[in-house]
């Protein structure tokens, strides 16, 4: 049976999971817009954590946080999002999380995107990665690293590259897929071309129109993503699925139930 979760608040993942019917939770790992280092904020610590998932039969995937970007050219922000990288891939290692994802980051407006993608080379290179870590497409901007599949297959290139790259894994968002100008309809494929892998799909339909740049995330069934396509996506990914969509346990469970009822 398919594993299908949700993002959730990370007081008390398990409780969250079980409100929602959930074989896996997203979470964050401290504040999701903020440089300190991360958090465990579950009474007990990692340990009752890693503990408590197993006991539950859930899995863990952490979130980065939103403020890293390991490509940019700004030292200010490329060296410290690098050793928070770090940081949040130990912390999810002592939680026992399957993953991590981390956005693709993008370059200032007058770079080379080439440089970019060779931090990220850079950035794997000298990374001690005790967990997966799972690249993520984004919805927007002109210089992102990781919005549209020809720019994924350049990011992919470099991060080939490094020491450990070929462990590096990819997060499908539907979302930022079709805002960012990407038809649903053969996607897996594309990607999979590209990647060769497909690890974990952010099953979210979007609030905006096809190519909009926006990322804003709706429930399944709410928004513009045409939902043939997307039933056929999650089928095809044949991948774990977390939606990240409005609302709380009862949306949730909604939206779960449906993505359960595609996959059979």
């Amino acid at each position: 049976m398919a594993v299908v979760g949700a993002h959730v608040d990370q007081t008390d993942p398990i409780a969250e999971a079980q409100a929602r019917g959930a074989d896996a939770v997203q979470l964050f790992l401290g504040d999701p817009q903020g440089w300190k280092g991360p958090e465990v904020r579950y009474a007990g610590g990692a340990e009752a954590l890693r503990a408590a998932a197993a006991a539950a039969g859930v899995a863990l995937y952490v979130h980065a946080p939103y403020v890293l970007n390991v490509a940019t050219t700004n030292n200010r922000i490329r060296i410290p999002s690098r050793k928070l990288l770090q940081k949040q891939v130990d912390a999810a290692a002592e939680i026992g999380a399957a993953g991590i994802i981390v956005h693709g980051g993008h370059v200032l407006a007058a770079d080379d995107p080439a440089v970019g993608f060779d931090n990220w080379r850079k950035c794997i290179d000298q990374l001690d990665a005790k967990v997966p870590v799972l690249i993520e497409n984004t919805a927007g901007g002109t210089r992102a690293m990781a919005r549209g599949v020809e720019r994924l297959e350049r990011l992919w290139a470099a991060v080939m590259e490094a020491d450990g790259g070929a462990d590096v894994g990819f997060c499908l968002d539907t979302c930022h897929a079709y805002a960012g100008g990407e038809e649903l309809a053969g996607l897996v494929e594309r990607v999979r071309a590209v990647t060769g892998r497909i690890d974990l799909v952010h099953a979210n339909d979007s609030r905006d129109t096809f190519d909009s740049g926006a990322d804003r995330h709706a429930n399944l069934g709410q928004g513009s993503l045409p939902l043939e396509d997307l039933a056929a996506l999650l089928r095809e990914a044949g991948a774990p699925v977390v939606v990240e969509t409005p609302g709380g346990a009862e949306e949730h469970r909604t939206d779960i139930a449906w993505v359960r009822e595609q996959l059979g």
